[in-house]
């Protein structure tokens, strides 16, 4: 069983930037696919992106696409989101999650197809 820990959280300015690690323990990651949510107040969990095992494929949800990049270092059992061009709308709480089989087609962005969570790290962004 891996355990996921997020940090890098942070209250920043509208245009800029945070970079958000999630460190995992009692497992290899390379094992997992990995991907990032979020959850704003009164909204529904909001998938963020998803990388495969070797970092090869990664996909994105339209909302962030070509302003965070998400990336892996399996040799550091890290993930990673580097986030550009923050705007209000992206604060919410992140969390990182891993699973087995998340990395198939219909399974990329469901919450569902990931076995183990994070707590979270909180990204506000102001206007």
């Amino acid at each position: 069983q891996v355990q996921l820990v997020e940090s890098g959280g942070d209250s920043v300015q509208a245009g800029g930037s945070l970079r958000l690690s999630c460190t995992a323990s009692g497992d290899t990651t390379i094992r997992y696919c990995m991907g990032w949510f979020r959850l704003a107040p009164g909204k529904q969990r909001e998938w963020v992106a998803t990388i495969s095992r070797g970092g090869g494929g990664t996909y994105y949800a339209d909302s962030v696409k070509d302003r965070f990049t998400i990336s892996r270092d399996n040799a550091k059992n890290t993930l990673y989101l580097q986030m550009n061009s923050l705007k209000p709308e992206d604060s919410a709480m992140y969390s990182c999650a891993a699973g087995f089989g998340a990395c198939m087609r219909d399974s990329l962005s469901r919450p569902g197809a990931f076995n183990y969570w994070g707590r979270g790290t909180q990204v506000t962004v102001s206007s």
